[in-house]
């Protein structure tokens, strides 16, 4: 498994909601490409507004292919103008990992 962990640069003033809607909708768009596994937001608990996605994918290939595609490009099109920089992304292959009843 792949996964990739977008630390996202500050929100900009009065944006928070339409940002977490933005992550709402946007899940639906990369939910439909081959090989998604999930997708979550985190929020941190001991600073103000520091957001971090986790995307799991089955391959860096099936990754790749969605975030080279037309809908990425639109989604992040959509969701910059809210930032006060750019994300910072993160990629790593799941080495090990242990799920309820496995």
């Amino acid at each position: 498994m792949f996964v990739n962990i977008a630390e996202f640069p500050p929100i900009k003033p009065g944006k928070e909601e339409e940002f977490k809607e933005w992550f709402a909708w946007s899940n639906g768009v990369f939910e439909g490409f081959d090989g998604f596994v999930s997708r979550s937001l985190l929020k941190s608990t001991k600073e103000e507004e520091k957001y971090i996605a986790i995307l799991e994918f089955e391959s860096e290939g099936a990754f790749m292919a969605m975030h080279m595609s037309k809908e990425h490009q639109e989604a992040r099109a959509k969701v910059d103008p809210l930032f006060e920089g750019s994300p910072t992304p993160h990629f790593y292959e799941v080495i090990s990992i242990r799920r309820p009843g496995a």
